[in-house]
């Protein structure tokens, strides 16, 4: 067999590996959605008033279904958290947008013309919530000297665009979201403010909610949503480096504030017409153009490229991707351009369909207990006593991501020790390498036996006593 074809064999066997556990997806752009499974409805503040009122509409993803290339998620993009109030004056509240969401399973790098993010949706959190750009639709008129469009009304002349998490800060609830018409969505990390470090706004104080998800300094963030490109989007704190390695550390935004008292220039050096003079009024990074793109150096891995995202490992993509992240500065406080944009990274595909038109499979999650195992195989090592790559990293420029695959096999404890399950895994350089199996398997012990095509088959001295989450260590 050619060293092409066996690569390409590699490749489909990795891919496989990856979407397919017992016939069900496990790609977690499937598996990743908060599913009401409780009947849990939305609920909302009115001003003046911190009792909620409960409404009739079920809150979170109504349902997940998936085809050999897309994802359908149908939600009414209701949050379980409490929305409301909005105190700039919006009269809108959340409201049903009985929407299903196709998002592609094998998203793509757009090598062509960036596709810039537009106004309105650009992704979903995984509750069902819609995601916006920087933009509030309102932008600088120089005829009348004001700001018009969005919010104000009429057009602005779209040179300099304001920035909603600067402009319309006092209209956030706790959660940092608000509607558009009955569309509720969030331009930022969705995070509470109560949570932050340094808290800019004190609406929490009567209107207390939750948020999407909590900040953790000491692990890597969560997958929060999917942009319409089909990527995964992260909540703040990722792994310092691409491949995996230098601890947890917050991922940085690497757009900037410019040093500028007159707006009449881009930050590419291009003359634009003239906004509004630089005061209290108008900020700087009142508006998107206020901001400058510094491209990180191949040192600091920890700062993101012009998308706001990197390729990097994630603990749900160990072989890495492509992945956003919600940007927060020292203090917790949303960073510029907050969550995607001002470009997609990939190819934008993502719709909202009326009905789905093709054979799909509907998702049900199922009882997992997982393994995390560090096991050295037989190969070559490198002078850090890391394992040396086997497998293709997929053209990307990050170093040596997975290392092999392994079949790790779990035998009776008792003779004739049978086998019970066996499933393929990917070891990273390290040695470590996370699995999981179909069933729960939480309070029973087991031999863990581990094989590969160039070592002995190795099994663990004693029965292991299994929790939900398992570890076990052969260098020990």
């Amino acid at each position: 067999m050619s060293m092409t074809k066996l690569v390409l064999r590699f490749i489909i066997a990795i891919l496989f590996l990856t979407y397919e556990i017992n016939g069900q997806s496990s790609s977690p752009a499937v598996t990743s959605w908060l599913r009401n499974t409780t009947g849990i409805t939305g609920r909302h503040y009115v001003s003046g008033n911190s009792t909620p009122i409960t409404d009739a509409v079920l809150a979170n993803v109504q349902s997940v279904k998936y085809s050999t290339n897309w994802v359908y998620v149908s939600t009414n993009g209701i949050p379980s958290y409490i929305t409301g109030p909005f105190l700039d004056g919006n009269p809108n509240l959340a409201g049903s947008q009985n929407a299903i969401f196709k998002i592609s399973l094998f998203p793509v790098q757009n090598t062509g013309t960036l596709t810039a993010t537009t106004g309105g949706n650009i992704g979903i959190f995984i509750n069902g919530v819609a995601l916006f750009d920087y933009r509030d639709g309102a932008s600088w008129q120089v005829s009348t000297s004001s700001l018009k469009g969005g919010p104000y009304g009429g057009t602005g002349d779209g040179v300099w665009n304001r920035d909603a998490i600067v402009g319309e800060k006092g209209g956030f609830d706790c959660s940092k979201g608000h509607p558009a018409g009955t569309n509720y969505h969030h331009h930022q990390n969705p995070s509470a403010f109560k949570l932050d470090i340094t808290v800019i706004s004190t609406i929490c104080n009567l209107y207390n909610a939750d948020g999407l998800y909590v900040i953790d300094a000491t692990k890597h963030s969560p997958i929060i949503g999917y942009a319409y490109d089909g990527f995964p989007i992260y909540g703040a704190y990722g792994y310092k480096n691409k491949d995996g390695s230098g601890g947890i550390v917050r991922v940085k935004s690497s757009w900037t504030k410019r040093n500028i008292t007159i707006r009449n220039t881009l930050y590419t050096g291009a003359s634009v017409t003239a906004g509004p003079a630089v005061n209290t009024t108008y900020p700087i990074g009142y508006f998107k153009e206020d901001y400058k793109f510094i491209t990180p150096s191949s040192s600091n891995q920890d700062s993101l490229d012009i998308h706001n995202g990197r390729f990097c490992v994630t603990p749900e993509y160990p072989d890495g991707i492509y992945a956003y992240f919600a940007t927060v500065d020292a203090n917790w406080n949303s960073s510029y351009p907050y969550v995607v944009g001002p470009t997609f990274y990939g190819t934008k595909t993502a719709t909202k369909p009326t009905s789905i038109t093709e054979t799909v499979t509907t998702f049900t999650p199922v009882t997992v207990t997982s393994l995390n195992l560090k096991v050295f195989i037989q190969g070559a090592y490198n002078s850090g006593q890391n394992m040396e790559a086997v497998l293709l990293n997929s053209g990307k420029s990050i170093n040596a991501l997975r290392t092999d695959s392994i079949t790790v096999e779990l035998h009776a404890s008792t003779s004739p020790y049978s086998l019970v399950e066996s499933v393929k895994g990917i070891i990273k350089i390290d040695g470590t390498c996370a699995l999981s199996f179909s069933s729960s398997r939480t309070g029973s012990s087991y031999y863990i036996a581990v094989k590969h095509r160039n070592s002995i088959e190795t099994w663990s001295k004693l029965p292991v006593a299994f929790t939900s989450t398992t570890s076990y260590d052969f260098t020990q």
